[in-house]
């Protein structure tokens, strides 16, 4: 229920995005997805974020329905393999960070991530190939409290790149 004040609450739609003080300098890493829905999703969550940059590995298709305008702010890089893209931003001082569960990983919650990062993604079923991992600086894991053991790879995406804006919230 709302609160009583004298202004009533009002439903702002379309509101104006928050602007930046510079440039987001994260980028995300996808191999290829089994569901260009995913990766549509992701692409949309990018561009709410303000974040200009996505690589994907194979042959990916961002639907516009719901991608929405994101489909124009943010620049999709195809590549056919991740991990020579991943040692050239390690190479330009990117911390190359994972969102996976292994035995060496931080819990988001308590990550400090860097201004520059790569945020690199896993399939749907399989995470994380052995060669992209080999690429990482860190992998962080989001903490599950029941099943199934993970998060769908569009949600955990959206979780790990709040976090990042959390903790970069001008940019």
């Amino acid at each position: 229920m709302a609160e009583d004040t004298a202004d009533p609450v009002e439903h702002v739609r379309h509101k104006p995005p928050t602007v930046l003080d510079r440039p987001r300098e994260l980028i995300l890493a996808c191999p290829q997805f089994n569901s260009n829905v995913n990766l549509s999703r992701i692409v949309r969550l990018l561009g709410c974020c303000g974040v200009s940059r996505v690589v994907v590995s194979g042959r990916n298709k961002i639907d516009p329905e719901i991608a929405r305008d994101a489909v124009h702010s943010v620049q999709v890089e195809a590549r056919s393999s991740l991990p020579p893209v991943l040692k050239r931003f390690a190479a330009e001082g990117y911390r190359v960070v994972g969102l996976e569960q292994t035995n060496r990983s931080h819990d988001l919650m308590h990550y400090p991530f860097q201004r520059k990062t790569v945020l690199v993604l896993g399939s749907e079923r399989q995470g994380i190939t052995p060669e992209v991992l080999a690429c990482l600086h860190d992998t962080v894991e989001i903490p599950v409290w029941g099943l199934p053991y993970s998060y769908n790879v569009a949600t955990a995406a959206t979780m790990a790149v709040y976090e990042y804006c959390r903790q970069f919230p001008r940019g």
